[in-house]
């Protein structure tokens, strides 16, 4: 243990003296967590919006005041003789709203009056949202103005609650699969090109002919870098806590445990890589392919793993960061506890120690015979 401890100390010591390093270790990973929170989002806000009013009466000014308090919108002027197809194709406007001549006669009478929505749907998603927010919007004007009798009463009828996060914040989505992501990408960078340094520059040969045996090596590696991690953690959870407006909802005590096998699989495969590639170079593209566009793009950060397709989505059960994400979500927003989220710590357990098996597997035989 004493040796364990004493490499561990090592590390530490060597990570402290580089500046570079230790900028790499606790400030990288807070601007990367700030520019996921600001750059991606999931709300529909600001989208130039024209209008095409042929009725002029103060129905129709009813209906476009009630789009423009939503917030979603911004109302851009256009030429009247223009296209909607062109003004979408210019880029000058998201949504062409069209309401046509005879719009308040026909509310007042009780017919159908139909109102032309044109969409931009080069980002589907977003698409999707718009056309949501037309039947939400439309809705709210009829029953805001005493309409609803305008409408054929449906034979079902479906009532809909919202759970967990009822304002639909993109930042209660974002923020806890962000702080996953980021912590999946700098203990295991760190860790590994400690490990590929001292190959690179021969100093592994101090380790050879030491009588530290290779479990231990790894263990003290292992150890370094996973007190830095918790350090990095801590920095990341309440920054993000704080720029993300999000808190515990049920008992913190599964997020605390899970972060601990989370971090002692991110390190122990940073250990894996470092034990299996000698170069820095090599180790650093290793780390961006693996730990950071699996972790983006496997992990179920962007969207559902359901999504995936079938051929590749397997891959995703071994990015650790897929079962973080769940931990997070759970303990940020869903607040399922235990029950929930217990299967992801086995997963996290059962793939860093594989990861450190690997490592030793790689290293066992770096002893002199003597």
């Amino acid at each position: 243990m004493k040796r364990i401890i004493a490499q561990a100390i090592k590390e530490l010591k060597q990570v402290t003296r580089d500046r570079l390093t230790l900028a790499l270790a606790l400030v990288l990973p807070l601007i990367l967590l700030v520019l996921y929170g600001k750059v991606i989002s999931f709300t529909v806000t600001g989208l130039p919006l024209v209008i095409r009013d042929y009725d002029q009466t103060p129905r129709s000014r009813q209906y476009v005041e009630t789009l423009m308090a939503s917030g979603s919108y911004k109302l851009v002027e256009a030429a009247p003789d223009e296209k909607p197809e062109t003004l979408l194709a210019k880029e000058q406007a998201r949504i062409v709203v069209i309401i046509p001549p005879q719009f308040e006669r026909d509310l007042e009478r009780g017919r159908k009056a139909e109102v032309q929505w044109v969409i931009d749907a080069t980002d589907s998603n977003t698409a999707t949202t718009l056309r949501g927010q037309a039947a939400a919007l439309t809705e709210a004007f009829l029953r805001e103005h005493g309409l609803k009798g305008a409408e054929i009463a449906p034979v079902i009828k479906a009532e809909t609650r919202i759970w967990f996060n009822p304002g639909g914040d993109s930042d209660k989505y974002i923020g806890p699969g962000a702080m996953a992501v980021v912590l999946a990408l700098f203990p295991p960078l760190l860790a590994a090109l400690a490990m590929s340094r001292e190959t690179e520059q021969k100093t592994i040969l101090q380790v050879y002919v030491s009588s530290i045996s290779a479990h231990e090596y790894l263990l003290g590696k292992t150890l370094a870098f996973f007190i830095l991690a918790v350090a990095e953690w801590a920095l990341i959870v309440l920054l993000g806590m704080w720029l993300f407006g999000i808190h515990f909802v049920a008992s913190p005590i599964p997020f605390l445990v899970g972060t601990v096998v989370y971090l002692f699989c991110c390190v122990a495969f940073g250990v894996m890589t470092g034990a299996s590639i000698r170069d820095q170079a090599s180790t650093i593209q290793a780390i961006a392919m693996v730990c950071f566009l699996f972790s983006f793009l496997l992990s179920g950060f962007m969207f559902p793993i359901s999504n995936i397709p079938a051929s590749i989505r397997w891959i995703s059960n071994f990015v650790p960061a897929r079962y973080f994400i769940e931990i997070t979500r759970d303990a940020f927003v869903r607040g399922g506890g235990w029950p929930a989220v217990w299967p992801s710590h086995v997963a996290l357990l059962v793939l860093g120690t594989l990861f450190l098996f690997v490592a030793w597997r790689k290293m066992r035989n770096m002893q002199l015979e003597d």
